[in-house]
């Protein structure tokens, strides 16, 4: 499968060995990833086998295959404050109930993506709901930040869902490549939150989620000068990219030596690849937790900011809110407006 922008491969780069964290690339500040294979669930969407002896509101430790993260009953992340940046969540398996200090609310499962605008500040809760109680629930996700520019720091907040039925999907010879962002092989993905560097077309930014049988191979386009990019190589195998062998490692990172295109080739077992790519924005970076601003004043006046207003406030019944189990996936806008996979 190929689609070259620049029909001169690169043959250079550099193989970056990556702990915790994905490090991120141009605009993006990291990723991210999840990988848990939750038991069956039980009436609460919990699992069922119980959480004795997790460190409960802090179980990152992947004891038994899975973690219950900052959560109590249902596994994920509890209501927490974000403010000028944006988490772009992409979902391979299970189901993510997301709720806000909007008044909004969704439910997206694997395929789908959400792209949730901070801007000026937003509370968010991300709950992992086990609706299989006759099975196991195997669970993955990524969750890529994406900074913004200084101008859109303090845009209202915003979120956009990608269904999976709206996601580009190109399938060839052994390939899958799901367009995040951007465009590959002819075909672009759904629009960014306007306020997004994404949605800046000299931003050059785009999002691939590459799958890869054994011996399977893709070429991802060259980039414009001044553009970064990254492959992460996980999964099974390991990848030959650009001529250099990436070895079998979760979240080993490729990051090419030039702005030509890329050839990305599994080995004798499945890969998976998660290309970023954008430009630079090329303004300082000021990060404290939750909060990533321009300089060190306004991570202050963020701080401030969340302990006096609670960006809006919480509108929902606890801080770790999941939908019912015989929920099909949804979307609600704070202003009500519903949005259903296929138009419904």
């Amino acid at each position: 499968m190929t689609a070259n922008r620049n029909p001169a491969a690169t043959t250079s780069g550099e193989v970056v060995t990556l702990n915790g964290p994905w490090p991120g690339v141009g605009p993006f500040l990291f990723t991210a990833y999840h990988l848990d294979e939750y038991p069956a669930g039980n009436a609460d969407l919990g699992p069922a086998e119980g959480v004795a002896g997790r460190p409960i509101g802090q179980d990152f430790n992947n004891p038994s295959g899975w973690n219950m993260y900052h959560a109590e009953t249902v596994p994920g992340f509890p209501a927490h404050p974000h403010r000028g940046f944006e988490t772009i969540t992409v979902v391979r398996q299970g189901t993510v109930d997301h709720a806000d200090s909007t008044g909004a609310g969704a439910r997206y499962g694997a395929g789908d993506v959400q792209w949730v605008t901070a801007g000026a500040g937003v509370v968010h809760s991300e709950m992992f709901p086990l609706l299989n109680q006759d099975a196991d629930n195997p669970f993955e996700i990524y969750q890529v930040w994406i900074n913004l520019p200084a101008a859109s720091k303090m845009a209202d907040p915003q979120f956009t869902m990608m269904w999976r039925e709206q996601v580009p999907v190109i399938e060839a010879d052994g390939a899958k490549v799901s367009v995040v962002a951007g465009e590959f092989g002819g075909r672009t993905a759904v629009a960014p939150p306007v306020a997004s560097w994404a949605a800046q077309a000299e931003a050059d930014v785009r999002i691939l989620l590459i799958e890869l049988d054994a011996h399977a191979s893709v070429t991802v386009p060259g980039t414009r000068a001044g553009t970064e990019r990254m492959l992460y190589v996980h999964g099974a195998g390991g990848v030959e990219a650009g001529g250099v062998a990436v070895a079998v490692a979760s979240g080993q990172g490729f990051k090419p030596g030039d702005d030509g295109a890329v050839t990305v080739t599994a080995g004798d077992a499945p890969s998976v690849v998660l290309l970023l790519q954008g430009k630079p924005i090329g303004e300082p970076v000021a990060q404290a937790g939750p909060f990533v601003m321009n300089t060190r004043a306004e991570l202050v006046q963020a701080y401030e900011d969340y302990q006096r207003t609670q960006f809006g406030g919480w509108p929902w019944p606890s801080t770790a809110p999941v939908h019912p189990a015989e929920t099909e996936r949804f979307a609600v806008f704070g202003d009500g407006t519903e949005q259903h996979p296929g138009g419904r």
